[in-house]
């Protein structure tokens, strides 16, 4: 009795035996794959969320960055406006005189700030943050105020009510009492309570506002100028940043943290700033420099856009790198495919959908491998280890489905080549694509000469 083949075992021998199915199933498992590297990519972002989550626990704890706005020369004035009453029964229009207080700042004329910045690592569970203890020296003089641009007639000002403000970010790290030394006499500051800082947008540095007492009359500058002089000594977390206020402000900030990074819109002129001790920076700007004047009237901009300093964060960008990695894991997994699609093409032997779908397990799991390895090495030490462990486990695997050594060498030179040239591209940034093009073309050159001994009619 003849055997009859039943539908089910037509399909079978035809995935068998045609290379349009064998096509067919490779590109689909190339795309069930897809989903376990989305899974790898939110995996990354939310140790990256993790992380950022332990060092904002820490900084908040020791205190945060630390930006110093001031010292500034706040001295009311009285405006007056006009203001129209109408009687109800007359029917008739009266003026009446309102009198106003309102505020102008003034900045000084010459900032000289001398800082010195001892870093530290502070470390909890894997994450690490970089903390520091900082003093500041802040000298210079104020002259004497021009409130020409306002109108401001001279009876009108409250020299008596004069104060200096000063704003930074970093309240909870200071160390000791603040207090500064007005002409010949010192004066403490309090904290105020900021509107502006309260309802900052989500984008700005927050500003805590402090003030002196009211000054006496001979320490506000009528006449001449007058010098100042205080000192600041307060604990932060990953940078240190100064508001260039004066018309002429110089800044010295020296570390012996070797690894720094200088940030904002003025980088220090000197170019021997890094010693084999750690650095000392320094700087020199003018009021020409930057694009706001001396003296503000009603209202005090902020101005942290314009301020220049120290980073001293660890850069930690293994995330960023694992991310980008995983982002190409769909081209591996799809040229490895398809290296073994034309292996079992040329060669005639079989491949079962199951072995393909192993190999490509073996490919995802390479991510977190490596994700789990950064967070206890670098990049590279993480890189060498996971692509190493998943070649050594595919090329294994080659010899053990195809009984060939020299199948096995050949898939594991082609993922080292292939990891090796993904690493390449990680690490370039203004090269990557150019490189990342060159590659792909290359590997479609090779793919076209192979292809063309495969007889596509079979």
């Amino acid at each position: 009795m003849q055997h009859q083949e039943t539908p089910s075992n037509k399909i079978v021998q035809w995935i068998k035996t045609s290379i349009t199915a064998r096509m067919a199933m490779v590109g689909f498992l190339t795309l069930v794959l897809i989903i376990p590297l989305v899974f790898v990519q939110e995996l990354i972002q939310e140790r990256a969320r993790r992380q950022q989550e332990v060092i904002a626990e820490i900084n908040d704890k020791w205190g945060e960055e630390l930006l110093v706005y001031g010292p500034i020369l706040k001295i009311p004035y009285k405006s007056y406006t006009e203001k129209a009453i109408k009687n109800t029964e007359t029917q008739t229009l009266t003026t009446e005189t309102v009198t106003q207080t309102n505020y102008a700042c003034f900045f000084p004329e010459t900032l000289d700030i001398k800082s010195a910045v001892n870093p530290e690592v502070r470390n909890r569970s894997i994450y690490k943050t970089t903390v520091f203890s900082a003093t500041a020296a802040l000298e210079g003089t104020f002259s004497m105020p021009d409130f020409t641009e306002a109108g401001v007639q001279p009876e009108d000002i409250e020299w008596e009510n004069a104060r200096i403000i000063l704003k930074t970010s970093n309240l909870k790290g200071v160390s000791e009492a603040v207090r500064i030394k007005m002409g010949t006499s010192a004066y403490d500051f309090v904290s105020q309570y900021d509107s502006a800082a309260a309802h900052r947008t989500l984008d700005e540095v927050p500003l805590h506002l402090v003030q002196s007492a009211f000054l006496k009359t001979k320490d506000v500058p009528q006449e001449e100028k007058i010098p100042f002089q205080m000192d600041l000594k307060i604990n932060g977390s990953e940078q240190i940043r100064f508001v260039p206020i004066g018309k002429s402000t110089s800044a010295t900030i020296t570390s012996t943290w070797k690894t720094a990074s200088f940030i904002g819109d003025f980088l220090p002129h000197n170019t021997d700033k890094f010693t084999a001790a750690g650095f000392n920076a320094k700087w020199n700007v003018l009021d020409i420099n930057r694009p706001f004047s001396q003296q503000f009237f009603n209202t005090l901009p902020n101005l942290t856009a314009y301020a220049f300093g120290v980073n001293f964060m660890i850069p930690v960008d293994h995330y960023q790198k694992s991310e980008r990695t995983a982002k190409y894991g769909f081209l591996v997994i799809g040229l490895t495919f398809l290296i073994f699609f034309m292996i079992q093409t040329l060669s005639k032997i079989g491949i079962h959908p199951f072995q393909y779908l192993m190999i490509g397990i073996a490919l995802v799991l390479f991510y977190t491998l490596l994700i789990a390895l950064t967070e206890h090495s670098n990049f590279l030490t993480a890189y060498l280890i996971s692509g190493s462990m998943v070649i050594v486990l595919i090329s294994l695997y080659t010899y053990s489905i195809l009984k060939h050594l020299k199948f096995a060498l050949f898939i594991a030179a082609a993922l080292t080549l292939l990891y090796g040239f993904i690493y390449v591209i990680i690490q370039l940034e203004q090269y990557a694509l150019l490189v990342g093009s060159l590659g792909l073309f290359t590997i479609l050159a090779l793919v076209m000469f192979t292809s063309r001994k495969i007889d596509w009619n079979s």
